[in-house]
């Protein structure tokens, strides 16, 4: 890739199904000083068509599925075919690069990430090599030793990190299941029969997974902790039938726009009557590195408890979106309250107050998590 002209702060395109070749591929990327674009697919071939022209990527690495999704591009970009029988890299040194060479610094990019949010027209969020490491390094503290498994969201903002873990052997992994309700029948087995400890959920998919395991009655003994982010966190009587027949579980919200990913997240223990459950449960508190600010009309903080707009500032916010300044500006602001020379804040739109116990909870969500 470096020999076709890949270098820091330049997407790299990767349209692969899920598989040992889209991890090989998302190193090879970074390894090369690249910045990673993921494409799924899934996803209707005009949309992936139209992020390739805004990102205006030189290389695209896919499948034949990816080639597939993405038809005759028609676009000045070089398409690299994973599954050639002779790859075009084939007679390359396998010795790895001096990654000191690159003169990558964590401001570079690390990933870009594209999300129509409430507009018609894709963005690509700008996420540097610091905010991912920062992310990384909170999740140490998870254990080395804990078995987990995930379903991931179709944004694939979370594939990353997650596969990033796994390769540095911070999270060891038995299984991937899919979205669909087969994928989560069968990560039920999984769960009981490679004794899963911790499940990785985005809310819509949590709540199948526990309609799946109310019709299949198997109790997951192993199970300690389930983490769920992406869509906002709702109380159902599903998921109350699921916590009290699992109290040693606890469920971990996380909270986090595409500009920022996760950036609080709150344990719950929950009541086994859903009754008692918040409609919307608390978002919890900042994680290391973060700011968190709930302001007014004019830019002032609120009252403790008083409900206010949600900015967020920390080494988790993104550079802003891919080639439009203009758009940068209107959510990434100066942030006055840090002290620190440059610091930014990212505005989300939504309003949130904190609770007596010092937990945040969104009153209204207006953002895609």
């Amino acid at each position: 890739m470096i020999a076709l002209g890949v270098k820091p702060d330049q997407p790299v395109a990767i349209c692969l199904q899920r598989s040992v070749a889209m991890v090989v591929g998302l190193l090879a990327i970074l390894k090369a000083g690249g910045a990673y674009l993921p494409l799924d697919p899934a996803y209707p071939s005009a949309w992936l068509r139209q992020v390739l022209e805004d990102a205006a990527p030189q290389l695209v690495l896919a499948d034949a599925a990816g080639s597939a999704a993405l038809g005759d591009v028609g676009l000045d970009v070089t398409l690299i075919d994973l599954e050639k029988a002779t790859p075009a890299w084939a007679d390359l040194p396998t010795s790895d690069l001096d990654p000191r060479a690159l003169g990558l610094t964590s401001r570079h990019l690390a990933y870009v990430i594209y999300t129509s949010g409430s507009t018609v027209t894709p963005k690509g969020v700008e996420m540097s090599h610091g905010s991912l490491m920062n992310l990384l390094w909170s999740t140490l503290e998870l254990g080395a030793q804990t078995t987990h498994t995930s379903v991931h969201d179709p944004e694939l903002r979370r594939v990353i990190p997650g596969i990033v873990q796994l390769l540095e052997g911070w999270w060891p992994a038995r299984a991937r299941a899919g979205r669909d309700p087969c994928g989560l029948l069968r990560l039920t087995g999984i769960c009981v029969g490679e004794a899963i400890e911790r499940l990785f959920l985005p809310f819509v998919a949590l709540n199948h997974f526990a309609e799946v395991w109310g019709a299949k009655g198997v109790l997951l003994p192993s199970l300690r902790e389930i983490y769920t982010s992406g869509e906002q966190l709702r109380a159902t009587p599903m998921l109350s039938s699921f916590f009290e027949l699992h109290s040693r579980a606890s469920l971990i919200n996380q909270y986090g726009p595409t500009e920022t990913y996760v950036v609080t997240e709150h344990e719950h223990h929950l009541a086994a009557d859903s009754v008692c459950w918040p409609q919307l449960p608390p978002i919890g508190r900042p994680i290391a590195n973060t700011r968190v600010y709930l302001l007014d009309n004019h830019g002032e903080p609120v009252p403790f408890g008083t409900v206010g707009e949600l900015y967020i500032g920390g080494a988790r916010l993104a550079r802003g979106y891919l080639h439009r300044p203009e758009l940068t500006a209107e959510p990434f602001l100066a942030d006055r309250f840090s002290g620190e020379i440059g610091a930014r804040m990212y505005r989300t739109g939504d309003l949130a107050r904190y609770l007596p116990d010092g937990n945040l909870a969104v009153w209204a969500a207006t953002t895609t998590r």
